[in-house]
């Protein structure tokens, strides 16, 4: 293969438009951990909660884009809401063992994609009749309306997440439970409110995710376990635990290292490729190679809360 300036240009392009996807489920997966502190293997669930949801809203209901997306967000949130309601938080009032949520999630994951595989079959599926999307040339780079589109929504959901986890009085209280929940508890921030919202939070962005990945390839009820779960554990692990934004990060450097393996290995491979990063991130790199992003320490988030005006306390707490 001749490696030209202009392969390598649209490979560079290719991947980081893919990586529109693969950020928003990593910051999904990362947030989640972050603040409910569960490894939630449950996230390739949800994501087919998300990605049929919306199937039957465009499809089988007929809905405008509008609606449709709604109608995705909000049967999403109400699985993952009930998922920490009725699962996670169970799990933790018993003091359940590590190993215990991650049989209770990937069964629940394996639960959604085979009850989407005897609704709607095995066979693959996109959210429109047609994905096809108009393309320009900007100089040798051939790009497409989706990559424009997907990038700005990217952009737009990251952007947002930050001003929310930073200047907002639920996303401070997100913060302070995931560095100390008992210490957050004290200054009257409810942390399983905490953890619904960190569980609504990633269903949006789960919803965004699968809703671009939807419009550009054929869908089987099994793909989001056997490859966004897996690109977004490699990358949280790989921006280290904890660290929301660097996990976004690491997931669109792994989408520009998917882009380009199609130089030295056929795309038919790309599956097994994943599987061989993970098995390298877990050994070589378990703590994770982005640097860690500044956070504010669980005393001060929670103190900032506590000395706002009580009218406005969580939990209903004074």
């Amino acid at each position: 293969m001749n490696f030209t300036p202009d392969l390598i240009a649209q490979l560079a392009w290719t991947g980081l438009a893919s990586s529109s996807s693969y950020c928003l489920f990593a910051l999904a997966f990362a947030l989640v951990l972050k603040v409910n502190r569960i490894w939630n293997f449950g996230h390739a669930g949800i994501m087919v909660v998300a990605y049929f949801s919306m199937l039957v809203a465009f499809q089988y209901l007929g809905l405008p884009l509008v609606l449709g997306l709604a109608f995705g967000t909000v049967a999403t949130i109400a699985v993952s809401v009930g998922l920490e309601k009725w699962g996670f938080n169970v799990l933790r009032n018993r003091n359940s063992s590590t190993l215990t949520y991650f049989i209770f999630t990937m069964t629940f994951s394996q639960f959604m994609i085979y009850l989407a595989e005897l609704i709607f079959g095995t066979h693959p599926k996109t959210l429109f009749a047609s994905i096809m999307s108009p393309v320009m040339l900007v100089g040798p780079i051939v790009i497409s309306h989706w990559d424009l589109i997907a990038m700005a929504t990217a952009a737009a959901l990251v952007a947002g997440l930050w001003l929310f986890l930073r200047h907002t009085r639920e996303g401070k209280a997100l913060i302070a439970v995931s560095d100390e929940p008992e210490l957050a508890e004290m200054y009257g921030i409810s942390k399983q409110r905490a953890y619904m919202v960190a569980m609504a939070l990633s269903a949006v962005l789960v919803t965004a995710g699968m809703y671009l990945m939807g419009t550009k390839t054929p869908m089987y009820p099994a793909t989001p376990m056997n490859q966004y779960l897996i690109l977004a554990v490699i990358a949280t692990i790989l921006g280290g635990i904890g660290n929301v934004f660097a996990a976004g990060i690491a997931a669109i450097v792994l989408a520009l290292v998917q882009s380009f393996s199609v130089l030295v290995i056929p795309s038919t491979w790309q599956v097994l490729l994943l599987y061989v990063l993970i098995f390298v991130v877990i050994v070589v790199f378990p703590r994770g190679v982005v640097l860690k992003l500044p956070r504010r320490g669980p005393a001060r988030a929670a103190g900032a809360l506590a000395s706002q005006p009580a009218d406005h306390a969580q939990g209903g707490k004074p």
